[in-house]
């Protein structure tokens, strides 16, 4: 089906009239830079309202509803408060650095939309290492956070760095021990392949265990609740951008409302299908619905979660993530690759022709979901084991230490 707002009718057209090949290369090159980058700048408006929305349902609260329909204006009328307020830079930072970071915390997400399949046909770049891109372009995260506190010239501020790229490298292990599993159920690290593969049935129900992981250490990379300590203002005021105000600080902001929605379409590109549905090879215009329906399914979760769930302590964020976490995170993968040996030779993985069939590829989801479930259920046990024995030492030594108290002497009534 030929899309007829695609750009390479554009640049048809710019070469009938006459144009030079390389500029035309170059002018459909900018374009498509531009159609791409602009969905998450022109989603995150729509983004806040929904989310302070849903928490204010949650909080029994009404929520914006002065400015606009419904309140749909008031994150326009925020950013527009944001861009007329004066813009500081405190005394002992280093501009350069200081000015630098929310640009970089801005553009990191925005890279990497170019490798999200929309549909069959529209994806900015199909890099056949795109899940190493992701992977690469995340993680500059780390270094925004770094340069925003140390350039700050702010003791807050470089404490809220550093327990924030704690925060960051360690749960960046789980994740791409997450993503290792699809990357070998569909052969490829290229996003398309990975959502081309779902076709007949989504990666969710093959291993929902490297999903959950994935999900969970998504959160504390975005420093959403229970993970929120990146800005925790009980503990350290704001975090690392304490000291940022003004049009800087809305760059900060925006990116953090963007990291979580790109997130969350990587959750639905990578386990959930994507783009794949119903007739979307004879209207591939309804991958963008089937996306965006997916996309908003998790983000909902992530904004509930928010809205319910209070912050965990630093201590005990990190323990779970390098005593809990990654060690479930590495059984999984091994028990992944094994089981797909297996299957492959048995012989119940599909044909290539069969990929898209949903009964082809039953035989194999049953055998990999099964031993999800069995993981699932030996970790519950484990984790009961763990807490009867707690509580058991506990009782132990509460019992101990009332036989140990001494005996209060007895009062003397006045008067006697």
């Amino acid at each position: 089906m030929e899309d007829v707002c695609s750009i390479n009718n554009i640049v048809r057209c710019l070469l009938d009239g006459g144009m030079d090949p390389g500029l035309a290369n170059f002018i459909s090159i900018l374009l498509g830079v531009l159609m791409v980058a602009s969905l998450p700048l022109v989603t995150v408006i729509m983004l806040i309202w929904v989310e302070r929305k849903v928490a204010a349902r949650v909080q029994d609260r009404l929520g914006p509803n002065r400015v606009g329909p419904f309140g749909l204006l008031q994150s326009v009328a925020d950013a527009l408060k944001l861009l007329t307020k004066e813009d500081i830079t405190p005394m002992g930072a280093d501009k350069f650095i200081y000015n630098l970071a929310p640009i970089i915390a801005f553009a990191s997400i925005v890279l990497i939309w170019a490798v999200i399949p929309f549909t069959p046909l529209h994806i900015g770049a199909d890099l056949g290492i795109g899940i190493l891109y992701f992977m690469a372009v995340g993680s500059i995260a780390t270094v925004k956070v770094m340069v925003a506190g140390w350039s700050s010239n702010n003791k807050y501020a470089l404490l809220g760095a550093f327990r924030t790229i704690a925060q960051l490298l360690s749960y960046e292990v789980p994740l791409v021990l997450a993503l290792i599993v699809p990357v070998m159920l569909a052969g490829t690290m290229s996003m398309q392949g990975i959502t081309a593969a779902q076709q007949g049935m989504w990666y969710i129900f093959m291993a929902p265990v490297a999903a959950v992981i994935f999900f969970i250490a998504n959160l504390a990379e975005v420093g959403r609740a229970p993970f929120d300590l990146l800005e925790a203002e009980s503990e350290i005021i704001a975090g690392y951008n304490i000291e940022y105000s003004g049009f800087k600080f809305g760059m900060f902001m925006a990116g953090e409302f963007m990291h979580a929605f790109t997130v969350c379409v990587l959750m639905a590109v990578i386990f959930l299908g994507g783009w794949s549905g119903p007739f979307v090879h004879e209207v591939p215009v309804l991958g963008f619905l089937y996306l965006g329906i997916k996309t908003a399914l998790v983000y909902i979760v992530m904004l509930v979660l928010r809205s319910t769930v209070p912050r965990v302590r630093i201590d005990h964020m990190m323990a779970f993530n390098w005593k809990f976490l990654v060690p479930i995170a590495i059984i999984n993968l091994l028990l992944t690759a094994f089981l797909l040996y297996v299957v492959r030779a048995l012989g119940l993985t599909p044909a290539p022709e069969q990929a898209t069939d949903f009964a082809a590829n039953l035989p194999q989801t049953l055998v990999l979901l099964v031993a999800n479930l069995a993981l699932v259920g030996g970790i519950v046990a484990m984790i009961r084991n763990q807490g009867r024995r707690q509580r058991l030492a506990d009782e132990a030594r509460m019992a101990e230490a009332e036989m140990e108290e001494p005996a209060l002497p007895a009062r003397v009534p006045a008067g006697d």
